[in-house]
């Protein structure tokens, strides 16, 4: 019995997760099965469940990917002397960037997995999503000298207004998504007012 090597689980994977990009752009998220994904990659639907439990996480996994490169660039784009409120604006638009090749499916998997109101063992994919950007805001933060003892509630805050302003996003119909972006730098203002005020 020979055994899959690395590369060959590899390969699989990345076939997979093509196939479900495809299908998710051109069926929906909803009416693309895992039945359809399977045979798009070419593998037995048994095998897909080996690679992912579900669709969702076949979401995670491309949002998780696109995220970690807007993590790079937000890192390769940061000013000396920019506001806290640029730092964070720059922080979301980078994802946003990244995240457009997804933006007509990502809208079920926020409803499902990001949103602030779910339970955080749904989904060990979307949990590392909401650390790793959480950390990288809470990081920022810090470095333009706000600091708190407790962070809860100030991130608690912070993600709700994030999954907020993706909530719009996937349905913003204006040029180069304009609305959004109003949205976003509105949302930001208000969150570092509160910010701030918390510190006097």
């Amino acid at each position: 019995m020979s055994r899959i090597t690395k590369q060959a689980k590899q390969a699989t994977r990345k076939r997979i997760l093509d196939a479900a990009g495809s299908l998710f752009k051109g069926k929906g998220f909803e009416q693309a099965t895992t039945r359809d994904i399977a045979q798009q990659a070419g593998i037995a639907t048994g095998t897909l469940f080996n690679y992912f439990p579900a669709k969702e996480d076949i979401v995670m996994t491309l949002m998780t990917t696109a995220l970690d490169r807007a993590a790079k660039d937000f890192a390769k784009q940061q000013r000396t002397g920019a506001s806290l409120e640029e730092d964070l604006f720059l922080h979301v638009a980078t994802g946003l960037r990244r995240l457009k090749v997804h933006r007509k499916y990502v809208g079920p998997a926020l409803e499902t997995t990001l949103s602030p109101l779910t339970s955080s063992s749904i989904s060990t994919k979307a949990d590392a999503i909401r650390i790793a950007h959480l950390e990288l805001v809470q990081q920022t933060i810090t470095q333009h000298g706000l600091v708190f003892e407790v962070w809860t509630m100030a991130m608690q805050l912070y993600w709700t207004l994030y999954t907020g302003v993706l909530t719009v996003w996937v349905s913003d119909s204006s040029p180069k998504q304009e609305d959004t972006l109003a949205m976003l730098d509105q949302s930001i203002a208000m969150y570092v007012s509160w910010l701030r005020d918390q510190q006097e």
